[in-house]
């Protein structure tokens, strides 16, 4: 039985090795790839994609804090620009801002409080320790509304929430 026991965990390990690699570096979660434009199955075109740094139109800046708020938390942008976002973590908790629709969202937080250590190497996210500083760049290629959150377990749903406006 002991030796059953040992064969079994030795066939297993590549897939666990496999699973571990792909949560804690990555962020595949077997359909939910915001990044590569689909979650669930739900399209992101709408949202916009990665931007080129050498197309920025110009710097946006944000800073997220522990009284789980975005500031600013509505920002208007014309449709095919190129946005730099300069975010700023002033509290003392990590923060992150993720760029998608409401309802991915709402269903990638939900997958977060399920495996809530998670780390993100989307291009549409970024996640920041306190007083630590980042930047993403996004292109916002339809108009229409786009949002963006914090989806560690509880910010969300506090209020940590936000808007940009395209035009």
């Amino acid at each position: 039985m002991k030796k059953f026991v040992s064969i079994l965990v030795l066939a297993c390990a590549p897939a666990l090795a496999f699973a571990v690699g792909e949560h804690s570096g990555g962020h595949s979660m077997g359909g939910h790839s915001m990044g590569g434009h689909s979650m669930g199955g739900h399209s992101m075109s709408n949202v916009g994609k990665p931007g080129d740094p050498a197309k920025v139109s110009r710097t946006v800046e944000v800073v997220m804090d522990d009284a789980m708020r975005f500031t600013p938390a509505q920002i208007d942008v014309k449709a095919g620009e190129t946005i730099r976002f300069f975010i700023k973590n002033s509290g003392k908790i990590p923060h992150e801002m993720v760029i998608g629709s409401l309802a991915d969202l709402k269903a990638h937080a939900e997958e977060m409080k399920k495996m809530p250590g998670m780390q993100h190497a989307e291009p549409n996210m970024i996640t920041l320790k306190g007083g630590q500083r980042g930047g993403l760049v996004w292109t916002f290629d339809q108009a229409g509304t786009v949002d963006f959150a914090c989806l560690i377990p509880g910010h969300m749903e506090a209020g940590m929430v936000g808007k940009v406006n395209v035009n």
